[in-house]
């Protein structure tokens, strides 16, 4: 029994391992399933493998240039280095492993890359129309003039990626999937996004100069310090969007809703406000030098200190305003003495309740955060997927860390503030020996320049024996 095993065994290697040579002759002869098979560094240029099952294959730098995968099936398959400048249309690549691959002018159209790692991949020129991306890694690729449209993005990490012009195309994202999609220092110059969906999307520091951004939806993205010089805005939605510093100048915003939008800071010299919705925005020092604000709606707008020197306000509706310290357009600055609330003569307190799906549930006498004039109270939250109501990555200190900054951004994001407005956070370590794991994932969602107060604690038991918990404190508004 043992010698027939020991052969088994090693049967089951010797297939798994073979030549480009051997995979073609068998491919030729009808056989399909070659899940696990061992072909790195093969030279398949140029071959017609329709419909091959290639389940977690390893094809590390792989020559699959021209090569016909149609339908293919690259589950979970090791293409990290590979050439694969061929026919992948409607293709199967979930979870597959593609970093630093040359994916140039590749034809993807339709393609499942759900979760897959490209990151580094050179993308350039590459038909992905209509693929599922979803959730997949993008940091640092190449994606310029590549054609994306209708592509799933929602999720994916593109953060630092650059999705721009190359021989006089343009990258083309109309229509896309972005929600919730990461596109944080992400260089989309001139970049074609016409009706994409960027719910809650990341965008903090994009690079948007000349992007058509016609119709799109930015419900909630975070665009601080983002560039928007010359973008297209016709028709897109910015409700509770958050442009902290970030550059608009002369851009035209007219009749734009960006009701609740956080505008801190935000550059928006000549920039065209003609009938937009600003209700309820925070332009707290906001540069609007010369900015026409004609018939705009600005009621219960923060205007605190911001410039506001030959602004058009004609028509512009400030009803319930605040605009203490600010440049008012005749060169005057608003004093507070006018303000008998904030000046110290009444002193009203402020109390809100946030609450969100996008977080766990509060499981006793409290709830998941409180602001109280104008600052927020987070409670501590733990590695709960608010979806499944259960504990995430038992026992892996890495996956704890990342669910729980998951669940503290949606909050952060119901209350329309961001991480660069935390001010406070306490970590609760079950073994201080994880503090260096958990600080690298901790460090991914600040600007060490505007980095909180922190403290952080080793304790000798936490809800539900989890890793770690994180509360936070933040200012709003």
């Amino acid at each position: 029994m043992s010698a027939i095993r020991d052969n088994a065994e090693r049967w089951a290697k010797e297939s798994q391992t073979m030549d480009e040579r051997e995979l073609l002759n068998r491919y030729s002869k009808g056989e399909r399933n070659f899940e696990g098979a061992e072909l790195s560094g093969a030279n398949l240029r140029g071959e017609d493998l329709t419909e091959i099952n290639l389940e977690g294959a390893d094809l590390t730098e792989a020559n699959l240039s021209e090569a016909k995968l149609t339908r293919a099936n690259l589950t979970r398959s090791r293409l990290s280095a590979a050439d694969v400048r061929c026919d992948l249309r409607q293709a199967i690549l979930t979870e597959a492993n593609l970093n630093n691959a040359d994916l140039g002018r590749a034809r993807l159209h339709g393609a499942d890359l759900s979760g897959a790692s490209l990151t580094g991949a050179h993308l350039t020129g590459a038909h992905l129309s209509d693929a599922n991306l979803r959730s997949a890694r993008l940091q640092n690729a190449d994606l310029d003039a590549a054609n994306l449209i209708g592509a799933d993005l929602s999720r994916a990490d593109l953060s630092a990626a650059t999705l721009t012009w190359y021989d006089q195309v343009v990258a083309n994202l109309s229509r896309a999937r972005l929600e919730e999609a990461d596109l944080s220092e992400t260089n989309l110059c001139g970049a074609n996004l016409m009706e994409a969906d960027l719910t809650r999307a990341k965008l903090s520091k994009a690079n948007l100069l000349d992007a058509n951004l016609c119709r799109a939806k930015l419900v909630g993205a975070d665009l601080s310090q983002a560039n928007l010089c010359n973008a297209k805005l016709l028709g897109a939605d910015f409700e509770g969007i958050k442009l902290q510093q970030g550059n608009l100048k002369g851009v035209n915003l007219a009749t734009l809703n960006l009701a609740g939008a956080n505008l801190n800071r935000a550059n928006l010299e000549d920039a065209i406000l003609r009938d937009a919705c600003l209700k309820g925005a925070n332009l707290r020092i906001a540069h609007l030098y010369r900015t026409n604000l004609m018939g705009a709606d600005l009621a219960g707008a923060n205007l605190i200190g911001a410039d506001l020197t030959e602004a058009n306000l004609y028509k512009a509706n400030i009803e319930d305003a605040i605009t203490i310290g600010a440049v008012l357009p005749d060169g005057e600055i608003d004093e507070i003495e006018n303000y008998p609330i904030l000046s110290g003569k009444v002193k009203p307190m402020t109390r809100q309740i946030i609450r969100t799906d996008r977080a766990p549930a509060p499981v006793g006498p409290y709830n998941q955060a409180v602001i109280v004039n104008g600052t927020m109270f987070v409670s501590g939250q733990i590695a709960i997927d608010p979806q499944t109501n259960q504990l995430v990555g038992t026992g892996d200190i890495c996956k704890q860390t990342e669910q729980v900054m998951a669940n503290l951004e949606a909050i952060l994001d119901e209350a329309k503030t961001s991480w660069s407005e935390v001010v406070k956070t306490t970590i609760f370590l079950k073994d201080m020996n994880d503090f260096a794991t958990v600080n690298e994932i901790y460090a991914k969602f600040f600007d060490p320049d505007n980095a909180p107060a922190r403290a952080c604690v080793e304790v000798a038991r936490l809800p539900k024996d989890v890793l770690v918990e994180i509360d936070c404190i933040a200012t709003v508004g």
